[in-house]
């Protein structure tokens, strides 16, 4: 017997999950998009699974999958984080050989100079600004397509498409369908300039690959821009978002950071523990029975892995719904574990302190303009972020 579950919202979220989690690392309950899972709240347990060979990705996850035609499934889902091995591997590699580190970590002084434009703005809009909608949402769609290679002209089109496909359920068919297909026009559009005219940037880079003779096919390309457009601006936009949001509310751990700027990279990772991109990871499914946690989870089981509890779980982490910059490595399950590890971490985790560092240092006064009021969070299941941060500067 399955419970319902509802989304809890606000910081009834933390406490929901919380909830859940109290009653064992596994809890079986139905989705409100009606689906039997298994949600998996433990971080050990989180771990142990998403590494284990048996839990894989399912083909029949995608959003409106019952309306979408095979075409635009291929052109938009053949890419790394729905397939598993030895397609996963074979992609992954492809991928990663474009997708370097000293590509990201060359896109540092580009990060910083975007981010004092945006605080630029800021300052002249004054008391009140929405943070959100001014500078963490804004800097990472900014940096993704400069990455990819998006022109300036075609950057408002993906930021809308990246909103409606990260929220596709709450989306008709209709909608989600339209502008897919549109958007899957662009990039093909795109990618026929990029093998003309070659740039330096990822496109050009991910055209180019070659490994062993192989390389990734149309659909692949497509799909891989659809990936790394949806993951690479939404989940770091609410990192900046969060991060903000919990130093603002935790004055001493603020105050600790300003004093200590080294601290920077730990208190990012602590910020990704404590309040971190993600609800839970998209959908697996078991390919055989698996005995964990005193449960069995038979072949053919939806598993759900809830990242927020995991990442406050107290067998793993001490005092765990505290914020502290100065906590050890908690070695934390904010972009997940295993082989679909996320690729983009480094990027995300190079963002957001270049976005720390630059905000705190530009605005120092720099507090909340409604302290007593929870900011709303986006009503989906799988993002967890800030949908408004107003602030005093």
């Amino acid at each position: 017997m399955t419970q319902p579950f509802l989304l809890p919202k606000g910081t009834a979220r933390q406490q929901g999950f919380a909830e859940l989690a109290a009653q064992g690392p596994i809890t079986r309950l139905t989705l409100f998009t009606g689906v039997p899972v298994v949600l998996v709240t433990g971080y050990a347990e989180t771990r142990a699974l998403l590494a284990h060979p048996d839990v894989v990705r399912s083909a029949m996850e995608g959003p409106h999958r019952d309306f979408v035609s095979a075409e635009l499934v291929r052109a938009t889902e053949s890419h790394m984080l729905l397939a598993n091995p030895p397609d996963h591997t074979r992609l992954r590699k492809l991928v990663t050989s474009a997708f370097t580190r000293r590509r990201v970590e060359a896109l540092e002084p580009r990060i910083r100079e975007i981010a004092g434009e945006l605080l630029d703005e800021i300052a002249v809009a004054g008391d009140g600004a929405d943070l959100v909608q001014m500078f963490s949402y804004p800097l990472p769609i900014t940096v993704i397509c400069e990455l990819v290679g998006i022109p300036v002209e075609h950057r408002e089109a993906f930021r809308s498409w990246s909103t409606i496909a990260a929220n596709a359920n709450l989306r008709t068919p209709d909608e989600y369908i339209d502008v897919n297909v549109r958007t899957v026009a662009l990039i093909r559009e795109l990618i026929e300039v990029k093998r003309k005219e070659p740039a330096d940037d990822l496109l050009s880079a991910l055209i180019a690959v070659r490994e062993d003779g192989d390389r990734l096919s149309e659909d692949e390309l497509t799909s891989m821009i659809f990936l790394l457009m949806s993951a690479g601006h939404e989940t770091t936009s609410n990192l900046i978002s969060n991060g903000t949001y919990a130093l603002l509310q935790h004055p001493d751990q603020l105050a600790l950071l300003r004093a200590e700027p080294e601290r920077l990279p730990a208190a990012v990772e602590e910020l990704l523990r404590y309040d971190g991109p993600l609800q839970v990871t998209v959908p697996y499914v078991t390919r055989a029975p698996i005995d964990i946690a005193g449960e069995r989870i038979e072949a053919g089981e939806v598993l759900v892995f809830a990242l927020l509890p995991a990442n406050r779980d107290p067998r793993k982490v001490e005092r765990p719904a505290e914020l502290d910059i100065t906590r050890p490595d908690s070695g934390h399950l904010a972009f997940a574990h295993g082989i679909h590890h996320c690729l983009g971490a480094p990027l995300a985790r190079l963002e957001a302190r270049v976005a720390f560092d630059v905000l705190f240092e530009r605005f120092p006064n720099l507090r909340l303009a409604e302290p007593d009021v929870e900011p709303d969070r986006p009503p989906g299941f799988l993002l967890n972020g800030i949908q408004a941060l107003p602030v005093l500067l």
